[in-house]
């Protein structure tokens, strides 16, 4: 693939990443340290706000967790008590009903047990498959999405709405797809990994910048 012929836009985004790569590394450095410095508990707390997020803002999204976590309801409520929390995501019912359910998954002896589990990996492709066909309303981005959240997203691409226009904009990729597939995931993710790879700009970091370019912050 050879690097986009608009000039103006690499440049843009060259001097953007100049501009931001002390934040961006800082954030990545942050989420490397999640694994081993949280708990199960919180874990799963970045898992529940990752299904929150489809077509719903994150900064919401976040906020609705941490109404959950003051009023106990992220590891012991139902999906009844916990949907009126949830006005920030589209289809907050089926939202609450997919929280509760992958907390069941992972609930051992009364105890959430999720680190384990995701350690039994010996690739992060293959933790990420486990994740989209075990946990309901978990996509390939959205498990990228918690995956990077804590510490493994050097690899992954998080293609959200932000990063396909952006990925569209630069002719990386002809059009914005009206569904993801596993297949059509993977290619695009492949493709975004080789135009950072020619930008000399980790994948990572070329994820959160153009989040970043879209959204003026660098979020989770």
């Amino acid at each position: 693939m050879e690097l986009i012929k608009n000039h103006k836009a690499l440049y843009h985004l060259k001097n953007l990443y100049r501009l931001k790569k002390k934040d961006i590394l800082a954030r990545l450095e942050e989420f490397k340290t999640v694994l081993s410095e949280r708990n199960d508990e919180e874990i799963f707390i970045e898992l529940a706000f990752c299904i929150l997020t489809p077509q719903s803002k994150a900064q919401s999204c976040w906020e609705a967790i941490r109404k959950l976590e003051d009023q106990d309801l992220l590891l012991s409520g139902n999906a009844e008590q916990m949907s009126p929390y949830l006005h920030c995501a589209r289809f907050k019912n089926k939202k609450a009903h997919y929280i509760e359910e992958a907390r069941k998954l992972f609930m051992h002896d009364g105890k959430i047990s999720i680190k384990s589990r995701i350690s039994t990996f010996d690739s992060i492709y293959k933790c990420r498959d486990w994740l989209v066909n075990n946990i309901r309303g978990l996509g390939y981005k959205e498990a990228s999405h918690f995956l990077r959240n804590i510490g493994f997203g050097e690899s992954v691409a998080i293609l959200d709405r932000h990063v396909l226009r952006n990925l569209t904009m630069l002719h990386i990729i002809e059009e914005i797809p009206n569904s993801l597939s596993r297949n059509k995931y993977l290619q695009i993710e492949k493709k975004m990994a080789a135009f950072a790879k020619q930008l000399h700009i980790p994948l990572s970091h070329l994820d959160l910048l153009l989040w970043y370019k879209e959204t003026g912050e660098i979020f989770k």
